[in-house]
């Protein structure tokens, strides 16, 4: 008996169009938020806006590409991948360009590279590689350890000087193990043993500390301006906001606000009003992204979406969570809406692995 797969042919509509509205809500916000920054800087409003539509337009490219090339092609590659990231990773600690005391880019030429966006990736497709060769033996404890430790190389790495994206990718395995053998005493357990391991993590730099003093109480430091002036602008839009383009706080009092807390600016000129749609858009995302991942009949296909969802998911979370001090700052942008040229590149690519999931369908037996 031999089975297959076979592509269906059919485009998820609502996917490609949840994506797309993403994609222009994230480019008008980022008008919005960045054109002070770009006047004052670059004496050009429309300068950030501007390299983030090249960007754009390159990951819709990049989106098409990858749904059109089985995503079994793009599992086969995945050690390749990974090895890659944790080239790239070790690049940038070595000769990687300083921006705002982080280094988290590679120069290539006139272009910048942020290997940890590719990192995301990659481990989304090793850790399906890995649990796919694993066949159906993934219900003891040790799968799940030696699961988790496969990612530590690469969670070190890039958590040397990038801590939210080590956060996300030990997200990213917790979810893929846990959709691989969903077994909740075993679960807690590797939970606990995360925890530890994040509260080590922690402990081992100063400034990691002080963050955690920062948000319990920012009116105490200076480096808690940024988080004071994102709650005023969470504040003052009300219910449905300024309007468009009226935002105070985007005028310097929040630093880089089209980065990390253009969340706030959306708060501030859309209302809870604005919030509430881009939240429901989210939301809606990653429940396609669910149905797609349930409805996959073969297991690499699943653990891609789910995957791609929990990587979603997670930075979603955290960026509102630091925006409204909920948690602690973790310097992490959010999917779609935030300035990052490699970002929207490599989500869009993500979102091009989903597509191609959701076209397979299993061939019936033949003899």
């Amino acid at each position: 008996m031999k089975t297959g797969l076979k592509q269906t042919g059919k485009t998820d509509v609502v996917l490609v169009a949840l994506v797309l509205i993403l994609v222009v809500f994230g480019l008008a916000a980022l008008f919005s938020a960045s054109e002070y920054n770009g006047r004052v800087r670059f004496h050009d409003s429309a300068y950030y806006f501007k390299k983030q539509l090249f960007a754009t337009a390159l990951g819709l490219g990049t989106m098409y590409l990858v749904s059109s090339i089985d995503y079994h092609f793009f599992v086969r590659l995945a050690p390749a991948a990974y090895l890659l990231s944790m080239l790239l990773s070790t690049a940038v600690l070595l000769f990687g360009q300083e921006i705002n005391g982080s280094k988290r880019w590679l120069n290539l030429g006139p272009l910048s590279f942020q290997p940890s966006e590719f990192a995301k990736v990659s481990v989304v497709l090793f850790l399906t590689w890995q649990i796919e060769r694993s066949h159906k033996r993934t219900d003891g404890f040790w799968f799940m350890c030696r699961t988790m430790l496969t990612l530590l190389p690469i969670v070190g790495l890039v958590g040397s000087n990038n801590l939210s994206t080590a956060i996300i990718i030990l997200g990213i395995g917790v979810i893929l193990i846990f959709a691989a053998s969903p077994r909740y005493i075993q679960f807690a357990a590797l939970g606990g043993a995360g925890i530890g391991f994040i509260a080590i993590f922690l402990a081992a730099e100063s400034y990691r500390l002080e963050r955690l003093a920062i948000w319990r109480e920012p009116e105490k430091y200076e480096k808690g301006f940024q988080t004071i002036q994102g709650l005023y602008a969470i504040g003052s839009g009300g219910l449905f906001g300024r309007g468009i383009g009226n935002s105070i706080q985007k005028l310097g009092f929040v630093p880089e606000a089209q980065n990390d807390m253009i969340f706030s600016i959306i708060c501030e000129e859309m209302g809870l009003t604005g919030a509430i749609i881009l939240i429901l858009i989210f939301a809606l995302l990653l429940w396609r992204l669910c149905v797609i991942s349930m409805n996959c009949q073969e297991l690499s296909g699943a653990m891609i979406a789910a995957g791609i969802m929990g990587h979603l998911a997670i930075q979603v979370i955290l960026n509102i969570a630091v925006v409204t001090n909920t948690i602690p700052n973790t310097g992490i942008t959010l999917p779609f809406i935030s300035y990052g040229g490699t970002s929207i590149v490599f989500l869009l690519g993500e979102m091009g692995l989903a597509l191609n999931v959701s076209r397979q369908k299993n061939n019936p037996p033949t003899r």
